[in-house]
């Protein structure tokens, strides 16, 4: 026998296996839930040493596993099983400790327990300060959650409005910054946050700060307050104020590191160096020289001095890839910098405090703090950067002599252990001649080493604490010198405060004053000496200007009017204004004079030229002419005004004229405001009922429906994976890869062929083709073949 044959009338081996039915398998699911719900509120934190030893969904722990995530951090530890419970959360801990983990697993299984569906709506809102750090939560959510049926997108800014809030209406959750989300809910009537469950804000205390508090304020107003709210940062905030904006009810503090004998990773090496200002760029130019292996990270306090630096020194080449990233960068080039040196080995990145928190770019060997932080918070978000996750790092900041004592002060009162490191004379290289150079050749490098010079300086003026910053104790000239300018250039506003005084000062008091006389210019003195001289009329007629600008005009006009009294006075012929020569019969008007009848007005006396002339053009009667007057009809069919006007008694006894206008205003805005309102909400109602009958008919067929392939998340939605924002040319609702096939391009009509020749032509091909017979739809029945064959013999 063969072998693998099959025996007559024998059975088959196997029994083909039953399809649970979906009612069985939603009962499963829903004693799963249950079953995670009470193990979430009995789990014991104490116990936990492994993500496996957590309560969670079979999604999120393939999420994790997948990504390789096997043992909790310590704020994950202590943060995670609070979250399962419900509580909201004050996250504090070290940088580089895994914060984001720490609440992207909370808001997975919060979703997952209220058996979240699209029609739901916006379940999860995550708010980051920066863009980068939007960008990098994204990423992690969609490789932790890649199991998960929700939909997730990312809001920051950089495309068009438009273009995104049509997707925004079908996300359960959003990655976003403030700014951005703040003009969604303004603007976007499909993005609905009824039915929020949980807020997330991340570098909690930049976010609370008042660079985003209206932001902020908006988007707490625009959700419900029975939700969990969770706020992580390095530097965790305790503002009573802040925490009643938010609207937490009773929060857990959950502070991992606050006994630590640092608040900086045990693993990162701290230094100080004392320089004076105007050296500071050729301590960092001989420190990148000796270090052109190494990956480096500069960070300064104003965009224009990245600017300048990345520009003069890429032209200087100190033998290391220079990249530079700051806020006012386009959304293209932010992403692409940031790509770029994530994945480099050695290379040094420029950057402003837009890349100060939150950002985990791998394997920074170094944190290069050119200028002086504003605060110690500050400082430990930068420093931050390296040493990440019990790796080595090292950080190098640089203070200028007046600012030693006071900043020294606060890192001993933050727990920030700091060494003092000297600067080899010998490595040291000067690179002011070749700025100079620079800036002698280049007239962009120089104007944008003016503007670094006064936005260094305007940074300095504006800080807060002035123990640490005081701009006049700073050598400025010798700062402007350094940088390659030919002298300092002007700082307007520090002259702010002298001119305040002045303003406000008696005028007395200003005519003894003698101290702003040294600072005037020759110029403006001599002009107060011409002021003071006794000038004649015939001065000031020497001095005019333009005398004869009219002359040539003037004399035109004169020798006008005298041609044409020399003319013949009947020569020019008016019509259509009921002009004439002698007056009707009946009128009062002198005989053998000119009138010309106007409508609604008195005739009018053609006694000169001029009028003569004006009664030909009917576009300068126009004037003479009454104003019609516009009506409107009420719906009883009665004539009004537009404009009715008050009496002017009842007017005057109502009050000020400009009190009854405020009063007016204010009333309207108000009332635009809440129809605006109304509109919003009956807008949103609908959405809301829609989305509940389609969740409604969802049930229902899955009622409806015996057997299913028991297998997978029905109706979801897969996470969105993340589009490159800077990408215009190609669409968003294309699919990558996917190229759109070649169309036949049409041939151009000669000019010398008419229609008819393009039909003759497309008949000679058709007979060369073969038979064509044109059909609306397919043959189906018996009769429609036999019309096609009759049309195929004819």
């Amino acid at each position: 026998m063969a072998k693998g044959a099959k025996l007559p009338g024998s059975q088959p081996q196997y029994k083909p296996r039953r399809k649970e039915s979906r009612t069985l398998k939603r009962k499963r699911e829903e004693e799963e839930l249950e079953t995670l719900q009470k193990s979430a509120l009995e789990f014991d934190a104490s116990t936990l040493s492994q993500f496996s030893d957590l309560p969670l969904s079979r999604a999120t722990a393939a999420g994790l596993d997948k990504s390789h995530f096997k043992v909790p951090t310590d704020i994950q530890r202590k943060a995670i099983p609070l979250a399962l419970k419900g509580r909201d959360i004050l996250g504090a801990a070290k940088t580089g400790s895994g914060k984001t983990l720490a609440f992207l697993i909370p808001v997975l299984e919060v979703l997952y327990r209220h058996k979240w569906t699209p029609e739901d709506g916006l379940g999860a809102l995550i708010i980051s300060p920066t863009r980068e750090l939007a960008i990098q939560i994204f990423e992690v959510l969609r490789k932790i959650g890649q199991r998960h049926s929700f939909s997730a997108g990312l809001v920051i800014g950089g495309k068009n409005l438009q273009d995104e809030r049509e997707r925004l209406g079908r996300m359960n959750i959003l990655v976003c910054t403030p700014g951005r989300m703040k003009q969604h809910l303004e603007q976007n009537p499909d993005l609905d946050t009824y039915n929020l469950q949980i807020l997330v804000l991340d570098e909690a205390d930049r976010i609370l700060d008042m660079g985003f508090k209206d932001a902020i304020d908006a988007i707490v107003q625009g959700i419900p307050k029975d939700r969990q709210t969770l706020l992580f940062s390095a530097t965790q905030t305790k503002n009573v104020n802040d925490l009643a904006r938010l609207s937490l009810k009773d929060p857990e503090y959950v502070a991992v590191h606050e006994s630590a004998t640092s608040a900086t990773p045990g693993k990162l090496q701290q230094h100080y160096i004392i320089t004076p200002l105007p050296e500071k760029l050729d301590i960092l130019w001989s420190f990148i020289r000796a270090n052109v292996k190494s990956k480096i990270l500069v960070f300064f306090s104003s965009t224009k001095q990245v600017r300048f630096v990345y520009e003069t020194f890429r032209q200087m080449q100190p033998g290391i890839p220079l990249l530079h990233l700051h806020g006012k960068q386009k959304q293209t080039a932010r992403l692409e910098i940031t790509a770029n040196f994530s994945n480099s080995k050695n290379s040094c990145l420029f950057a402003t405090d837009v890349v100060a928190r939150g950002l985990d770019f791998p394997a920074v060997d170094w944190v290069i703090q050119v200028d002086c932080p504003e605060d110690v918070d500050t400082y430990i978000h930068r420093v931050g950067r390296t040493a990440r996750y019990e790796r080595d790092g090292r950080a190098v900041l640089f203070l200028c002599p007046t600012e030693e004592k006071g900043m020294l002060a606060r890192l001993q009162g933050k727990k920030v252990p700091i060494e003092k490191i000297n600067v080899k004379q010998n490595k040291k290289q000067s690179v002011q001649n070749q700025l100079q150079g620079i800036c002698f050749k280049d007239p962009e490098i120089k104007y944008l080493g003016q503007k670094a010079f006064t936005s260094y300086s305007r940074s300095v003026y504006i800080r807060k604490d002035r123990e640490i910053f005081d701009l006049e104790k700073l050598p400025l000239q010798e700062f402007a010198t350094s940088l390659g300018l030919p002298g300092a250039p002007r700082i307007k506003f520090l002259k702010g405060d002298d001119v305040k005084q002045r303003k406000n000062a008696p005028r007395g008091l200003l005519k003894d004053d003698d101290s702003s006389d040294g600072d005037e210019s020759v110029e403006e003195e001599m002009k107060k000496e011409k002021k003071k001289e006794v000038r004649t009329k015939y001065d000031r007629m020497f001095e005019r200007q333009n005398q004869n600008i009219f002359t040539e005009h003037y004399t035109e006009m004169i020798r006008h009017g005298e041609e044409e009294d020399e003319k013949d006075e009947d020569f020019l012929a008016v019509k259509g204004h009921g002009y004439g020569s002698d007056a009707e019969d009946g009128d009062d008007k002198a005989p053998g004079l000119k009138y010309i009848q106007v409508h609604g007005k008195d005739a009018m006396l053609v006694d000169s030229k001029r009028r003569e002339k004006l009664a030909t053009s009917k576009k300068a009667m126009l004037k003479y002419k009454g104003k019609g007057t516009k009506l409107v009809f009420d719906e009883e069919g009665e004539a009004h005004a537009i404009y009715e006007f008050e009496d002017e008694e009842e007017f005057k006894k109502a009050g000020d004229a400009e009190e009854q206008r405020g009063k007016f205003l204010a009333e309207e805005a108000k009332r635009v405001t809440v129809a605006d309102e109304e509109d919003k909400s009956l807008a949103k109602e609908k959405k809301r009922a829609k989305k509940e009958r389609q969740k409604a008919r969802l049930l229902e067929d899955m009622e409806g429906e015996d057997d299913g392939d028991g297998d997978g998340f029905d109706g979801g939605v897969p996470l969105v994976p993340y589009v490159d924002y800077g990408r215009d040319d190609e669409s968003e609702d294309e699919a990558p890869g996917l190229v759109e096939e070649d169309r036949p391009i049409k041939k151009q009509k000669k000019w010398f062929e008419d229609d008819e020749e393009e039909e003759r032509k497309k008949a000679k091909k058709a007979k060369k083709k073969g038979k064509v017979v044109e059909m609306q739809e397919a043959p189906e029945t018996l009769d429609d073949l036999e019309a096609l064959a009759a049309g195929l013999l004819a």
